[in-house]
């Protein structure tokens, strides 16, 4: 890797992982990507396992991992853990399945509700108004996410 890749500022991080200097300055408050060390009258640099550390962020949300989850995967990075790491990914399959089985039940009731829309013409009341306020959503049963 170039000389140039590996001595990165933090807008040059930021361009080349495609998130925001504030991001990355978040993430390092969160401990999920390392501050280096600024030299004495410096420029804190960054290379290209930053660059990789921020793709492994950005991936994991992507996949629904919340930061905290994040972190505790990164401290499983060394490649010996991967049985606690096949646990944490269990458990957000887990809520993951949770979620679509809710989301699955809302379009269940907005089908209906809209169904009702259109097949009650004429009568000032809006079915799927009423529905709404008769507390129909309440049949969702509710996931702790």
């Amino acid at each position: 890797m170039s000389d140039e890749m590996n001595s990165l500022t933090i807008g040059g991080l930021a361009k080349a992982a495609n998130v925001s200097v504030e991001t990355i300055r978040y993430y390092q408050r969160r401990g999920l990507i390392p501050e280096p060390q600024r030299p004495l009258g410096g420029i804190r640099r960054y290379g290209a396992s930053d660059i990789g550390r921020l793709s492994f962020v950005k991936t994991s949300q992507q996949l629904g991992f919340s930061l905290d989850e994040i972190h505790d995967l990164l401290q499983l990075d060394d490649g010996t853990h991967c049985l606690e790491a096949s646990t944490l990914a269990e458990r957000k399959l887990h809520d993951v399945r949770g979620k679509l089985e809710k989301l699955q039940q809302i379009e269940a009731l907005l089908s209906d509700m809209v169904d009702r829309c259109c097949a009650y013409e004429g009568n000032i009341s809006c079915p799927l108004i009423a529905s709404l306020h008769e507390g129909v959503g309440r049949k969702v049963s509710t996931y702790p996410s």
